[in-house]
């Protein structure tokens, strides 16, 4: 099964990316994903169900220890494949 990943760490700092998205960032950048798009206001990749998993627990535990309050995400079934 093939997953896609929207995400949005916060608090917002349009001036400086703070702390905790760019280690979201780094998580999402070194996993086994493909089709990664990283903005200022949302990010989303895709892969396997295995990699996707992975890399979510990964940048929930790594942003909240970074300093995010709130993380936003979604997670959606885009095709089979991998598993």
């Amino acid at each position: 099964m093939r997953l896609r990943v929207e995400f949005t760490t916060e608090p917002f700092d349009l001036d400086e990316a703070p702390a905790h998205a760019l280690v979201a960032r780094e998580v999402i950048e070194g996993a086994e994903l493909d089709a990664v798009d990283v903005g200022p206001f949302g990010n989303t990749a895709e892969g396997g169900s295995d990699a996707v998993l992975t890399a979510v627990d990964a940048l929930l535990r790594k942003a909240l220890e970074a300093g995010a309050t709130r993380i936003s995400l979604q997670v959606n079934v885009v095709g089979e494949g991998d598993r």
